[in-house]
């Protein structure tokens, strides 16, 4: 294990699979009836980064951790800016900096936003805009934003997806049963048959430093973005959903990624279903064989990968049709015993929260 409490230093890059069965997994508020996300053109559902984000943050919310921006919906008002920026500025005293120096000016910002970053664990991970319009003459000290050093691309469907639009029939049945003294009832429930997102990570080591993302914030992303699928999908459009593979390639060379290699898992489509009759996760399998090559050829720039794939997902390579494991051997092949750990999610999740979270 590393030392969990020093700043990131090696990039990571994440591939992060997950499903959806009669479920809207992301959205669009601009369309009429709040219907799915879906390419115009290839008919892949389309998920954004920021849905991924809230997933994650309302998980380390319920798991104790403190979190800047929470869901407003349930939390109320929320903490601003501007709060943020007066309460953190009362808990210092400016005028015992110098502020015309720059490590007097350095250390000015880490006495107002040090403490804050080990308290907002998602700004860590995501960054936050700290701008806001005051009169505090030391405001312009201090930094407008936090890059987040952890960046998701928008998540797609690895095929085209069809909306199941029988869910406007029964919710129409089951109003007109139910609420003929109501006078009237609600018929948009828009929502996809199935489809198995993917989604692409980055975890840049330069941007760490400025939020001081830890090894430990890192290491509790293999088992965050598990469980906050598993937990957070929960609601009447979101049920439905289930993680399927994560898989976290940590780099040995400082600014050196493979980039895109989510790209390079694709649907196996002599063992998978057309995509208009998949219909849930046994109706295809997933081609690894482009996957494991590229890392394989990577292996001397690979410090480690930490992986994990759901029991019920196919997979292929080498012409062999077979479960996690044989992704796991495949890995291990290619880049050596050592290098490759399968996550044992509910086993180490309980080492990521925060000391005081009773686990018993």
């Amino acid at each position: 294990m590393t030392d969990s409490t020093d700043t990131v230093t090696n990039r990571s890059e994440i591939v992060f699979l997950y499903d959806a069965v009669d479920a809207n997994p992301n959205g669009n508020p601009l369309s009429s009836s709040n219907r799915p996300r879906i390419d115009p053109q290839t008919q892949q559902a389309i998920v954004t980064d920021v849905r991924l984000k809230r997933y994650l943050r309302d998980q380390l919310d319920d798991d104790g951790h403190g979190v800047y921006i929470r869901n407003v919906q349930d939390e109320g008002e929320q903490y601003t800016r501007a709060d943020l920026l007066e309460d953190r500025l009362k808990a210092v005293e400016p005028d015992e900096f110098d502020l015309d120096d720059e490590e007097g000016a350095e250390a000015f910002r880490e006495a107002v936003f040090g403490e804050y970053l080990e308290r907002s664990v998602d700004v860590r991970y995501f960054g936050a805009t700290m701008s806001v319009e005051t009169d505090n003459e030391y405001a312009k000290h201090l930094p407008d934003h936090f890059t987040g050093p952890v960046q998701f691309s928008p998540g797609k469907t690895m095929h085209a997806v069809n909306e199941n639009e029988e869910y406007d029939s029964l919710t129409s049945v089951i109003a007109t049963q139910e609420g003929k003294e109501q006078g009237g009832f609600d018929l948009d429930d828009h929502r996809i048959q199935y489809g198995l997102i993917r989604f692409h990570g980055l975890i840049d080591e330069h941007g760490a430093a400025d939020t001081k993302l830890t090894t430990a914030d890192v290491e509790r992303l293999d088992t965050l973005c598990w469980r906050a699928l598993k937990n957070q999908t929960i609601s009447r459009s979101k049920v439905g959903q289930e993680p399927r593979l994560y898989c976290r390639v940590e780099y040995a060379e400082e600014s050196f990624h493979l980039g895109g290699f989510d790209k390079d898992l694709v649907l196996d489509e002599a063992e998978s279903k057309p995509d208009e009759q998949l219909r849930n996760v046994r109706d295809l399998a997933v081609e690894t064989d482009a996957f494991v090559e590229r890392l394989g050829n990577a292996r001397e720039q690979i410090e480690r990968v930490r992986v994990v794939a759901s029991d019920v997902l196919q997979f292929t390579y080498d012409d062999e049709l077979g479960g996690p494991d044989l992704l796991y051997d495949a890995l291990r092949e290619a880049l050596g015993e050592e290098i490759v750990a399968v996550v044992d999610v509910y086993e180490e999740y309980p080492e990521t929260l925060p000391a005081d979270v009773d686990t018993s």
